[in-house]
């Protein structure tokens, strides 16, 4: 049983209404790390350095799948365990956290540590090879 949540955005405006979505952090965080960890569970997330209280994710992964930007169905032989995964929305995020990543090494490099480089460097060269390869993975994931 999927829960439908119906979100109140702010305006009709189309930045508005995404940054009512995708607009704090932990969203954005979680999407990254489906995208780029392979993290998949709530333990997983819960895991990551950024360090996210239990109850905002709880929060994050029921708004992002109401919203249909995520799926969450049980592990395969583990009734307990929920396994989250993207939606064509979700994934179509992509371009959008590369900007954000490259804007962020283009103007905050004092702040970033070296680790973050090579990610950047992944796609700087050639972008839209990276997105068709990304998102080739992400259609290998599905089979």
């Amino acid at each position: 049983m999927q829960v439908i949540m119906i979100k109140d955005f702010r305006s009709s405006c189309p930045i508005s209404s995404a940054l009512d979505i995708i607009g704090d952090k932990w969203s954005l965080l979680i999407i990254r790390d489906m995208m780029f960890s392979g993290k998949n569970t709530y333990s997983d997330f819960s895991n990551s350095s950024e360090k996210i209280a239990t109850n905002i994710l709880s929060s994050r992964l029921s708004m992002l799948e109401g919203l249909e930007i995520i799926n969450k169905r049980k592990k395969e032989g583990n009734k307990k365990t929920n396994i989250y995964s993207l939606t064509q929305k979700g994934k179509e995020l992509l371009p959008i956290i590369l900007e954000i990543a490259q804007w962020s090494d283009n103007n905050l490099n004092d702040h970033l540590k070296d680790g973050a480089k090579p990610f950047v460097n992944k796609f700087k060269s050639d972008k839209e090879l990276f997105i068709e390869n990304m998102y080739s993975m992400f259609d290998k994931d599905k089979q």
